[in-house]
């Protein structure tokens, strides 16, 4: 062996002894899921409804979009809805993470087929391929080849006319890398190299402005699973290409702590900052650390609600103004908290810091936990927190929203965070009825706890022997200095919180040893974070809401149309929420120390019953309200005629429309077939928009014919003659074409139940800002 052989052997080697130590040294381990054991709680019941919905789904359909990208015959058909319409196999990639997840939780052996089947044909589909290639993006081929000659057409939520590829094949390395790390599958592995190895040479050739171009398009957390695959190989070159694949659009204001988030697509970007973070553990790369963290505190501190959710409509909204997240239908989207959960995780690795599991707790009993429906398993893509209205679940051969995706995970994965370690350290986290077996160390632990029904938990040993491990447990933020008690075999213990919010338990455990911690809960108010005078109220970390009737619930249960997962049903009026008064501070009052609580009448301004609240996440099948406004006698009529005013405005124009386009957001543009030509999307202030130098359109349903009107909206005043509409291949000109922000075009004479509506260039010009098209039945 030469001596160029020789060195080069010695890098590698030395790589992969870095990258192993990178990955593990001195951070915070979880425990792996088949080491943690769920005990009899609401979670525990929400793992095995989730287990029979993953076993519902027909797997041949899920894998459909790969071996008709392979080229190969195959005996079922694409499912509908999402997985039929562009982003086809984006779940399958969901569903073999959830499997390993599911297989680790449980030991399931049914999960165990599924996946062991699953990874054969996909890994089937990437031999025919015969290039490490394995994706189900409809004609993928063709656009990964135009993107390696540097054809590359970008835009938000498209890269070369494909409804956003990259962010589809991030799935199936993600569920690859579980497949393997969290389900034990060797086979899983190789494949995930070998596709690595195919987009670092679909990549090679690109500069780095070609890269940042192709990060204009949504991508998932492709950053993240290079840096894991260079910790798994030692091999330096996906490190290299997990930074190149870093949006730089995103990352640089982020390191010099410049928020720049508003209007934002949010679960665009938080896959990315999770990648940021996943190349700062690898690296040692503080900057980058330091940027994560201020995008999580950013986000959980100044953007998110009190059930740990954030943005309206997909987006971030301003953070001095939460008017829309009262107001809208599309309130916090579940894939967010998901993945605010997972950067929770990883910082929590970095920096041990209750903050991170404080918010993770709140999260996860709060928004993850509802987002699942207790009998049918059915997931929420949206949770309005617009008083009185009410979530939409998915159906297991309907629907193929990303929030189904991170769904199926969601609620097998519940064992994650409970504990941690660092060397000889046990981190107890959270307070969920579980058993550990820190198979390392020979230590077994069980935490039984009716939490939060019970304002304590209790932490038991069954291992043989003693066993000397010093225990960390977190003091929630929501328990009062000093009220917080232990007891081990029934003697009081002192508790010292570091200042980290953790406090130490030392000694050699036996089966015969107890650890008693009581944890008082209070009730308390929360307001709304732009300081508008709505108040949630929460009980410890469990925030509480009010069921507010069954009636029209429209879509319950989502059909397989493109906008199932929207909760379409009637509006209630915002000026008839219940007012609660200022002047008596209101606070729920407890009921028989239960977890159930009263809102009484004479809290109230012109109130006549008790309003009961409970445990939102045990809200289901009905409307609900979680945030009140709380005002004085002397402000009531001027309040209502405001909240009035707006929002009976845009409830008697939803009323009147019947179709639209929220014209720059990524759903309702993929909902209407959006098409174009050298067309530019923005945003100013949270407010959308969409211009072109050539052509776009949309296909908008024109149902019954009822439309009389054809509505522009635009975000500045367009000039006369400053483009050209089409309806149908037909030039229309619009009776007030003045420089106002609204054009109206009579659609008379129009007999078609679908309307192409196109806006067109006039000499090259680029057209005003377009935010919204409307159809409606009048003016």
């Amino acid at each position: 062996m030469n001596f160029k052989s020789k060195l080069c052997i010695l890098l590698i080697f030395w790589f992969s002894l870095t990258f192993k130590g990178l990955a593990q040294d001195k951070y915070v381990q979880f425990f792996g899921l088949d080491q943690v054991k769920l005990l009899d709680s609401p979670f525990l019941q929400a793992q095995e409804i989730d287990k029979r919905y993953i076993l519902e789904m027909d797997v041949d359909r899920l894998l459909s979009p790969y071996m008709k990208e392979a080229g190969l015959s195959w005996k079922a058909e694409n499912y509908g809805n999402w997985e039929n319409t562009g982003l086809d196999g984006h779940i399958a990639g969901h569903y073999l993470s959830a499997l390993s997840m599911m297989l680790a939780a449980t030991g399931d052996q049914e999960i165990n087929k599924r996946l062991d089947y699953m990874l054969e044909k996909l890994k089937l589909a990437q031999d025919t391929n015969g290039n490490g290639y394995l994706s189900g993006v409809p004609a993928g081929k063709k656009i990964w080849e135009e993107l390696r000659s540097g054809n590359i057409r970008a835009g938000s939520f498209s890269l070369n006319d494909r409804w956003v590829p990259l962010y589809n094949i991030h799935k199936v390395y993600a569920g690859l890398r579980d497949a393997y790390w969290i389900g034990g599958k060797e086979v899983a592995r190789p494949m995930l190299i070998a596709l690595s190895d195919w987009f670092y040479d679909l990549t090679e050739e690109f500069s780095d402005e070609q890269f940042q171009e192709v990060l204009i398009s949504e991508h998932g957390g492709l950053n993240e699973v290079f840096a894991d695959i260079a910790v798994m190989t030692g091999d330096s070159k996906y490190l290299e290409l997990a930074r190149k694949m870093s949006h730089q659009q995103v990352l640089d204001p982020l390191k010099n702590s410049e928020d720049r988030l508003t209007g934002m697509h949010a679960n665009t970007q938080i896959p990315k900052v999770i990648g940021f973070q996943r190349i700062a553990q690898v690296a040692k790369d503080e900057k980058l650390n330091q940027a994560s963290d201020f995008f999580w505190d950013n986000v959980v501190n100044q953007r998110s609600i009190s059930i740990g959710g954030n943005s309206v409509r997909e987006h971030f909204h301003p953070r001095d103004d939460f008017s829309s997240m009262l107001s809208s239908e599309q309130g916090p989207e579940t894939c967010n908290t998901y993945n605010m959960m997972r950067l929770s995780e990883m910082l929590f690795q970095t920096a041990p810091d209750r903050k991170y599991i404080d918010y993770y707790e709140r999260a996860v009993f709060n928004h993850i936990l509802s987002t699942q429906h207790p009998e049918k398993g059915g997931f929420v893509y949206f949770t309005p927190m617009r008083p009185q209205h009410y979530r939409v679940y998915s159906q297991p051969h309907e629907n193929f929203w990303c929030c189904v995706g991170s769904g199926l995970e969601n609620h097998a994965k519940y064992g994650q965070a409970i504990y941690a370690y660092q060397e000889d350290v046990l981190f107890v986290n959270l307070f969920i009825a579980s058993e550990l077996d820190w198979k390392e160390k020979g230590i077994k632990l069980k935490q039984t706890t009716n939490f939060p029904e019970e304002e304590g938990t209790t932490i038991g040993f069954s291992h043989r022997g003693k066993k000397e491990v010093k225990l960390k447990v977190r003091y929630p933020s929501w328990v009062k200095l000093g009220h917080l008690k232990v007891a081990v075999n029934g003697k009081q213990q002192e508790v010292t919180v570091d200042k980290f919010g953790y406090f130490l338990i030392e000694g050699k455990w036996s089966a015969k040893d107890q650890i008693q911690i009581a944890l008082p809960m209070e009730t308390k108010s929360e307001q709304m974070p732009d300081g508008s005078p709505w108040y949630s109220f929460t009980h410890g970390p469990i925030v509480l809401a009010a069921k507010t009737g069954e009636n029209d619930l429209k879509g319950l249960f989502a059909d397989d149309s493109r906008m199932g997962h929207v909760a379409v049903g009637k509006m209630i009026p915002l000026d008839l929420s219940p007012i609660l008064k200022q002047e008596v501070q209101p606070k729920p009052i407890q009921v028989d120390n239960t977890f159930k609580f009263l809102l009484t009448a004479n809290q109230f301004h012109q109130l006549e019953k008790d309003i009961e609240l409970v445990p939102f996440y045990s809200v289901h099948d009905s409307r609900y309200q979680v945030y009140w406004p709380v005002v004085a006698g002397t402000s009531l009529e001027a309040f209502k005629r405001e909240l009035n005013t707006k929002d009976e405005w845009m409830r008697r124009l939803e009323d009147l429309t019947i179709d639209q386009v929220a014209v720059g957001e990524q759903q309702p543009e993929t909902e209407h077939d959006f098409k174009g030509n050298n067309s530019q999307t923005g945003q100013e202030n949270g407010i959308f928009w969409r211009s072109t130098t050539e052509y776009f359109q949309y296909s908008l349903k024109n149902k019954h014919q009822e439309s009389k009107i054809l509505r522009l909206t635009f975000l500045n005043p367009p000039s006369s003659r400053s483009f050209r509409l089409l309806v149908n291949g037909e030039s229309l000109k619009s009776e007030n074409e003045d420089e106002s922000l609204i054009r109206d075009y009579d659609l008379s004479g129009f007999n078609s139940e679908l309307l192409e509506v196109k806006i067109q260039s006039i000499e090259g010009a680029a057209t005003p800002k377009l935010n919204h098209i409307r159809l409606m039945k009048s003016n």
